[in-house]
């Protein structure tokens, strides 16, 4: 009878343990999501200014059917958040590149997350590095 316990003491432990590398997992990957879906979304409110900034008139000062001379501070004033940082880059004429950083590390598990959206006067496009 005491054998017979003991296997199944030990059972329990090994059913436990897996029970809680499977609850580790699972809340990793929930946060690098949660960090994706954050980046994003910062990602679009940014990609809306910078839309605006490029309806609006220079004299009101915005861009004027142009995102040439658009930089990061007329869409915020803060380049980072809790979310992630963020840059921006290749302003034209037609288009302008945002790119963010998230804070969590992505699916390879060594670099972090990282999201690209360029934006059009009328629209944007978003790409997931990681």
């Amino acid at each position: 009878m005491g054998q017979q316990q003991l296997l199944l003491i030990i059972l329990g432990v090994i059913v436990v343990g897996i029970a809680v590398a499977v609850g580790i997992t699972m809340f990793q990957d929930n946060a690098v999501s949660a960090n994706r879906d954050a980046v994003t979304n910062d990602l679009v409110n940014l990609a809306a200014r910078a839309q605006q900034y490029y309806r609006r008139p220079t004299a009101l000062g915005g861009g004027q059917g142009s995102f040439a001379t658009i930089q990061l501070n007329h869409l915020t004033s803060k380049p980072s958040n809790a979310n992630g940082s963020y840059v921006l880059s290749s302003p034209s004429a037609a288009s302008v590149t945002l790119t963010g950083t998230g804070v969590e590390l992505g699916n390879d598990g060594s670099t972090p997350v990282e999201v690209e959206m360029i934006v059009y006067a009328d629209s944007m496009t978003t790409t997931v590095s990681n």
